[in-house]
């Protein structure tokens, strides 16, 4: 019997990871969610499960999961002394997927969310007489703006970042390899961008990928765009990723190493035919699209501030952020995945080709923000 502990259930990768492990007959799976009162909780679960298209009726999956109202941020996870007891006795696996996505969040605040949520993992792990495993996910981002290509192991060199979120989980993965040289059996997960499941589309929340789709599209600046030259943009679907981290926890093999979940250099995608795609999703959709005017990106830069003080204080709002993704859209990088790639071979996990998901995301999106 396998007993897992998940964090970040209600996240893009955890959503989606959920199902994948209950296909093992054998597995239960304790969820922590975030949550103000235990009737809270128990509505929070109830949308996860209609998520997973879990009915009333489907006894068997329900008694397999349970939830425990704390925040991963909090030492012990905020449970009482029983409950924390409890889950340290029955503990096999640990997946730590929670993580606070905003990238501009003031230093101290990003700590909280991925250092702090690491060391309460890391407590938890040696707590727990059965463990096992433990899957840390991190992100492709704390490559920083260094490196050009970002190597499937640990980074140890001084480099900058372009956000607070990016230098928070470098820090947390600094953390966790110390722990793994002590010989904590971890593996580290990097995915890139998270997009919706590869068959459907389908996902939890729109994230940084759909925010960045509205700007491709052109809606919301009027037209006007930066010039992307060869730019490419690394995404990923969910159901990939989540179907790495649920076989990397049933295998010694990846223990010790980091697995980049991520379409790598071959599979990037270049922001102009990115840019296309969105644009004619959009247009099947029936939004009335703005014909696209390119600029240096200074000028852009200027003219969209300049203009955003006539808007809408909602579109003022979503035009703000956009130096966020200009900034880590002007790093030009590739993330390795040879070595991820060829330890999932005999998993039969290949990374799936964009063009056979990006406009099932795209619908997705499209039919869900009318």
């Amino acid at each position: 019997m396998s007993h897992y502990f998940i964090t970040g259930a209600t996240g893009a990768i955890g959503s989606s990871l959920v199902p994948v492990l209950l296909q093992q007959p054998t597995s239960e799976l304790t969820l922590l969610l975030r949550a103000e009162t235990a009737d809270k909780l128990n509505e929070r679960l109830e949308e996860l499960y209609r998520f997973w298209g879990i009915g009333s009726s489907d006894q068997a999956a329900r008694q397999r999961i349970r939830a425990l109202r704390g925040d991963v941020t909090l030492p012990e996870f905020g449970l009482t002394a029983h409950e924390y007891k409890a889950l340290c006795a029955a503990c096999t696996h640990i997946i730590h997927a929670a993580g606070n996505v905003r990238m501009n969040l003031p230093i101290e605040q990003a700590r909280r969310s991925s250092v702090d949520s690491a060391k309460h993992v890391v407590a938890l792990a040696h707590a727990a007489p059965k463990l096992e495993k433990i899957e840390f996910v991190s992100t492709v981002g704390v490559g920083g703006r260094t490196y050009r290509q970002v190597p499937e192991e640990w980074l140890t060199d001084r480099r900058d970042f372009h956000n607070t979120y990016e230098q928070a989980k470098a820090e947390a993965e600094e953390l966790v390899r110390g722990e793994a040289e002590r010989g904590l059996p971890v593996t580290v997960h990097r995915p890139s961008m998270v997009v919706g499941e590869s068959a459907s589309g389908r996902i939890i929340h729109f994230q940084v990928f759909y925010h960045l789709c509205e700007f491709l599209s052109g809606q919301r600046t009027r037209g006007l765009s930066p010039r992307f030259g060869g730019t490419r943009l690394d995404v990923v679907p969910a159901d990939y990723v989540a179907k790495t981290i649920a076989w990397s926890s049933q295998t010694s093999a990846s223990g010790g190493l980091i697995l980049h979940s991520c379409s790598g250099p071959t599979l990037a995608v270049a922001l102009v035919p990115l840019r296309e795609r969105v644009r004619a999703a959009f247009s099947r959709a029936g939004r009335d699209l703005p014909r696209m005017v390119e600029l240096p990106t200074p000028l852009f830069k200027a003219i969209v501030a300049g203009v955003s003080v006539f808007m809408p204080t909602e579109l003022r709002r979503a035009v703000r952020t956009l130096p966020v993704f200009l900034d880590y859209l002007a790093t030009e990088q590739t993330f390795i995945n040879q070595r991820t790639q060829e330890l999932l071979a005999a998993a039969q996990l290949p990374v799936p080709h964009p063009d056979r998901y990006l406009d099932k995301v795209l619908d997705y999106y499209l039919e869900r923000s009318r």
